[in-house]
């Protein structure tokens, strides 16, 4: 008798490590579509709450209008909720407070 229980405890255990994991371990990933119509040059993604905005996600590159790049934002610190920035070409700037990097999964600026 004792077999069967201890089976099912672990069968329980499983099922409850593997339905916590995924909140753990949840997607970060957004794609950033410009269709601006103008040229991205730099891209910025924060914390919110930060005082200052993090290094040029673009890195140098640039993002066409028309153009779209999938973006990781997880940086180890467990945060789904970001500052971002997009620069542009003519030197307008656009910036969204507070995206849930968790739950978007397309931010396309028009």
């Amino acid at each position: 008798m004792i077999a069967p229980t201890v089976a099912r405890a672990f069968a329980v255990c499983a099922l409850v490590v593997a339905t916590a994991f995924p909140a753990v371990a949840q997607d970060r990933h957004v794609k950033v579509v410009n269709k601006t119509g103008v040229t991205m040059v730099s891209l910025y993604g924060s914390n919110v709450g930060s005082d200052s905005w993090e290094e040029d996600i673009l890195g140098g590159d640039e993002l066409r209008s028309g153009q779209s790049v999938n973006v990781n934002f997880d940086d180890g610190t467990g945060y789904c909720k970001y500052d971002l920035k997009a620069v542009f070409a003519d030197g307008d700037k656009v910036i969204k407070r507070g995206i849930n990097v968790c739950t978007v999964g397309t931010w396309t600026i028009n």
